[in-house]
């Protein structure tokens, strides 16, 4: 895989001070989404990522990511044209429980799936959408989050809302910004629906096969709310450079509220 190429490797050390002049300080609760690609040749890769968003945010602050795992959904929901219909039966009856501990994420990427594994990192309990959280305010983020609201009120994303958490995008877009999905929850728009999902859960220590209805959510539209946002409060929003990667710093809190207003009236 080609890395764009730069002056120097990133650090450890380098890449903190570029978060600093970006805007994460310590105490801060920063959800990041992060791409090793656009950032870069770093010495140490995704660790030396983890490692710096860590000493960014401090033992005072905490580092929050998604760490999903798609690979459980219910075959139906996910309608892949590779898995026929006829396999949906003796998937829904194999597939492994969900286990935080050792279930391994999809899609995610290397940080995130890195992420999950290091000391004093908690994640939560939702078997398609968890969030995993080190640091200070860990256990209050991912101590709820209901099968049927993966991305709601009773979810992770309402605690970091709570929180003023900050959103960083590490050299990736707006589509990629879960915290998003807490506005649709909060907006009104013309076909907002709700469909059924289902999962392989743990349930004093048997897998049971659960079943739920859970908001159908979208992201094509994420990328426009967001340049939306930057223009009606840019001092909420920073950009710059990390490593390689550009990359943005939002405020959570107030991109939510914005968002819920513009997907009401956009969508």
């Amino acid at each position: 895989m080609r890395r764009p190429e730069t002056s120097a490797p990133a650090t450890i050390s380098s890449l903190v001070a570029e978060l600093q002049a970006l805007g994460v300080a310590l105490g801060d609760i920063v959800m990041a989404h992060t791409s090793m690609r656009a950032i870069g040749w770093v010495i140490g890769g995704e660790q030396a990522i983890v490692d710096a968003l860590l000493q960014s945010v401090g033992p005072s602050g905490t580092l929050v990511k998604p760490t999903q795992s798609w690979q459980l959904c219910d075959p139906a929901f996910l309608g892949e044209d590779h898995v026929p219909e006829n396999w949906w039966p003796i998937i829904r009856e194999q597939l492994p429980a969900y286990e935080p501990a050792h279930t391994p994420t999809r899609t995610m990427g290397a940080v995130a799936e890195l992420f999950r594994t290091y000391p004093g990192t908690m994640r939560s309990a939702h078997p398609h959408r968890s969030i995993s959280a080190n640091g200070l305010h860990a256990a209050t983020i991912t101590a709820r989050h209901d099968l049927d609201c993966p991305a709601g009120e009773r979810s992770p994303l309402a605690q970091l809302y709570d929180l003023n958490a900050k959103v960083l995008l590490l050299g990736v877009g707006p589509r990629k910004m879960t915290a998003l999905h807490l506005a649709e929850y909060r907006a009104r728009y013309p076909g907002k629906r709700d469909v059924p999902n289902g999962g392989p859960v743990l349930i004093d220590g048997r897998r049971v096969w659960e079943t739920w209805e859970e908001l159908d959510v979208y992201d094509y539209d994420f990328a426009a709310v967001t340049d939306d946002f930057a223009d009606h409060h840019p001092e909420l929003v920073s950009a710059g450079t990390i490593g390689a990667a550009p990359s943005r710093l939002l405020s959570m809190s107030a991109l939510i509220d914005h968002a819920a207003n513009w997907f009401s009236t956009h969508r």
